[in-house]
């Protein structure tokens, strides 16, 4: 068996590859944004649902760019599909503003324009995710079609799509990811929240340069709480709660995803805490009880974390395939309580070099003297590691059972502010302003009361 932690490999497998394609099959290439509505004169204005449009998809086909695309409260059996630009879709409430998979739709909203904005609702209960952006488009044939999981999605087939926002989104109990950017930059992930996802609550892969912030979300309950893959570049994830999930996130290398290796992100101020929840979705790669996995990843800075209660380890750093760690940053965290607080397991076929450890508050590394042997500036010097050894996985349970977040905070005035396109972001991100969080970190989104799941349905 490999020493490396299963969830920790690079891990979009297969039928990821496979889901992705047959996600996005539907969207008819080279389409308009639907209508002479959509190309007609005057300000872009706002389409309100359903007082003017009973369908959210009718009202996006009438959008124009800029428009404001204004849902009502009410639960809506459709799959949205986006395809003109800067267009702003907002619930007025965001838990009563829900889309509504019924546990056989594909997806909730997914985008495929420069520029869209999804923000103050509710995706749950579908078959692969809440809401996806992509720039994998393929004009009448669909999307990303033949991908066998052997073949990269090619970028220069398929620019990445520039400039998305998604925030205030709620995306509960989806079959493989709650939000998922792929192929797609300049864009911000804010405030949200995801759970019950199969695969990742949150998901950024295949960009460089990204330049995406991931800020204040929370994800638990879902397999894994957020994944970056091959997601290099100014890519910042900042301040977010990653809680009672099976593994709490992984930063990765991945040769089914174009960009390899990955390099450059900044994993800062987050609460990584208790990721031993056997009341989730079981991915296929079996990961349990990890707080934060580095997995061929190079050139990362992990900084100013609290990882806490994971139960197999709280950092981990490994190799997937023959993709080394280098170079990996491990600075000012405070970690406890963890199986083991830091483990370097870089195997014999790609071992690692030049990761360091600096002033970090721990108990235990695997090695014992990885402390020693990694310091900062020059880190550890070409060597394999260990793994620690623990009790295979619980079993999970099906992403539809898992229980529902409270409540979520509203997006303010969502009702009467105007419509804000996804341009020019993120905007300026300043990392080392962000402080070591404490367990309280967004703890009144978090579903905190250990509800067991749903009765079966």
């Amino acid at each position: 068996m490999s020493p490396v932690p299963p969830a920790v490999r690079g891990r979009h497998r297969l039928s990821a590859r496979l889901a992705l394609a047959a996600s996005l099959a539907v969207l008819c290439g080279g389409c308009g944004p639907g209508g002479a509505d959509a190309k007609g004169d005057g300000p872009a204005g706002v389409v309100r649902v359903p007082a003017q449009a009973p369908t959210i998809q009718a009202a996006v086909d009438r959008a124009r760019p800029g428009t404001l695309v204004l849902v009502s409260p009410g639960v809506y059996h459709e799959s949205v599909e986006i395809r003109t630009e800067r267009v702003v879709l907002r619930g007025t409430d965001r838990n009563r503003v829900v889309i509504d998979g019924q546990g056989r739709r594909s997806n909730g909203v997914v985008v495929t324009a420069p520029g869209v904005a999804v923000e103050n609702l509710t995706v749950r209960n579908h078959l692969l995710n809440g809401v996806l952006v992509t720039g994998m488009k393929d004009g009448a044939d669909g999307i990303a079609r033949g991908s066998d999981g052997y073949t990269r999605l090619d970028p220069a087939k398929f620019p990445p799509l520039s400039g998305f926002r998604v925030s205030y989104v709620t995306a509960h109990a989806n079959g493989l990811y709650g939000i998922y950017a792929f192929n797609a930059r300049d864009g911000v992930l804010a405030d949200n929240h995801a759970s019950g996802s199969a695969d990742s609550g949150l998901y950024v892969g295949q960009c460089k340069p990204c330049r995406i912030l991931v800020r204040g979300n929370v994800a638990e309950y879902n397999a894994v709480g957020y994944e970056g893959t091959n997601a290099s570049g100014d890519m910042w994830v900042l301040g977010n709660r990653f809680t009672r999930n099976r593994v709490g996130m992984t930063v990765d290398s991945d040769y089914l995803e174009a960009y390899v290796p990955q390099s450059g992100a900044t994993v800062a101020g987050n609460l990584v805490a208790d990721n031993t929840e056997a009341a989730t979705p079981e991915q296929a790669d079996g990961g349990f009880g990890i707080g934060i996995g580095v997995a061929g990843g190079t050139d990362n800075d992990i900084a100013r974390n609290l990882v806490t209660g994971n139960s197999r380890a709280g950092v981990v750093l490994a190799s997937n395939e023959d993709l080394p760690p280098l170079r990996n940053r491990v600075t000012a965290n405070t970690l406890h309580g963890n199986g083991v607080d830091i483990a370097y397991q870089a195997s014999s076929r790609a071992p690692g070099q030049g990761n360091c450890l600096q002033d970090n508050a721990l108990h235990s590394t695997l090695p014992a003297g990885l402390v020693a042997a990694a310091r900062c500036p020059q880190g550890n010097t070409r060597s394999p590691g260990a793994a620690p050894h623990t009790a295979p996985a619980p079993a999970g349970i099906p992403f539809l059972d898992v229980a529902p977040p409270p409540a979520q905070p509203q997006m303010p005035h969502a009702a009467t502010a105007p419509a804000q396109p996804a341009t020019g972001l993120p905007g300026p991100v300043d990392p080392g302003r962000v402080p070591l969080p404490g367990p309280d970190l967004l703890a009144a989104d978090s579903r905190t009361d250990g509800a067991a799941p749903k009765a079966g349905r």
